[in-house]
């Protein structure tokens, strides 16, 4: 099957290629990959910023967001059947989105929002789990506590401001200015414009802020919450519970030190830090499909490439161009 694969680590390391056709195991669900979305997180496995924890094994597929139809169905599959149009972000170290077919542990799939194309159900997967366990999971929003959530027009921002919403929260993000209007239409009540403000001299007493830029945007973020509050970033040091999530509990002292400096100051605040990475989980999935559905949380889609387009998609998403999720198509089954 047409695949592309990472042959090596690096930024010209993604290929694309001709690879076995993935096989079934008894609790998989073989799914024909009708779209497949694109994630800030592929050009970082793809350059193997996570491979002393995720021990992939070159070559290996990649992309981590798909939408397609079931194919077939391992032996202890009871909940899928031949023709059902599914959604999923496959679990680490069984990725493998980009590509024509895709085995899926059941657990990780869910059926797709019936009210959504393929496309903009492939856009959803890693976003909405990311959203959903951040600010549900993780930090507990409650109705009335405020929410900051970096880079709002993006795919992950723009869903986290709706889920925030949803639950109650008082929601402002960062973004350009020219996205304002977009972005006070999916709930949010303060747009600051990072090209002529600075968030952190406007804004104090957050409850949580989302931080998907890191660096110095992660410090000043400290700074605008509460006693208490937390910082959440996929993107700043990764931390000791890492390490745990991902099975590799042995490095829970290396994680430790990586954040070390960003805790102590998150301490010297009387603030709090987690680094964070989202799981696969079929549950949330079926849970945020019936919220598309109600029209609760709507996908935002920048454009989509076709299937052979996949190196000129991860370009466009890597040069900061999207606002919203990128996702690539399939040619339809045996074209």
């Amino acid at each position: 099957m047409k695949a592309f694969v990472v042959a090596k680590y690096g930024k010209d390391g993604l290929r694309a290629a001709e690879v076995p056709d993935p096989i079934a195991g008894p609790r998989d669900v073989l799914v024909r990959v009708s779209a497949a979305g694109i994630n800030p997180l592929d050009k970082m496995v793809r350059n193997g910023e996570f491979k002393l924890l995720l021990k992939y094994k070159t070559p290996f597929v990649l992309g981590h967001d798909l939408a397609g139809i079931v194919m077939r169905v391992g032996a202890e599959v009871r909940d899928y059947k031949v023709g059902d149009e599914v959604y999923a972000r496959p679990r680490d170290l069984r990725i493998g989105a980009f590509a024509e077919y895709i085995a899926v542990d059941d657990a990780d799939i869910a059926p797709k929002p019936q009210s959504l194309t393929m496309e903009e159900s492939a856009a959803i997967p890693l976003v909405a789990l990311a959203a959903w366990q951040a600010l549900v999971d993780l930090a507990q929003v409650k109705p009335g506590q405020k929410v900051l959530v970096h880079a709002g027009a993006g795919g992950l921002g723009s869903t986290v401001i709706q889920l925030a919403k949803h639950l109650g929260a008082t929601v402002a993000t960062t973004a350009n200015g020219n996205d304002s209007e977009k972005l006070h239409g999916l709930g949010a009540d303060e747009v600051i414009d990072y090209t002529k403000a600075d968030f952190a001299e406007l804004l104090s007493g957050y409850d949580v802020v989302l931080d998907t830029l890191g660096g110095n945007t992660l410090a000043k973020s400290l700074t605008v919450l509460k006693p208490g509050g937390l910082a959440i970033s996929g993107v700043g040091p990764p931390d000791a519970a890492f390490a745990v999530q991902v099975g590799r509990p042995l490095l829970k002292p290396v994680m430790a030190l990586l954040s070390r400096k960003v805790r102590a100051q998150a301490r010297k605040l009387g603030v709090r830090y987690a680094f964070f990475f989202m799981r696969s989980d079929g549950a949330q999935l079926k849970t945020l499909a019936a919220l598309y559905d109600a029209g609760t949380l709507r996908p935002v889609l920048d454009r989509t490439f076709p299937f052979d387009e996949t190196l000129d998609a991860m370009a466009y998403v890597e040069q900061g161009r999207a606002k919203g999720k990128v996702v690539v198509t399939m040619p339809p089954a045996g074209s």
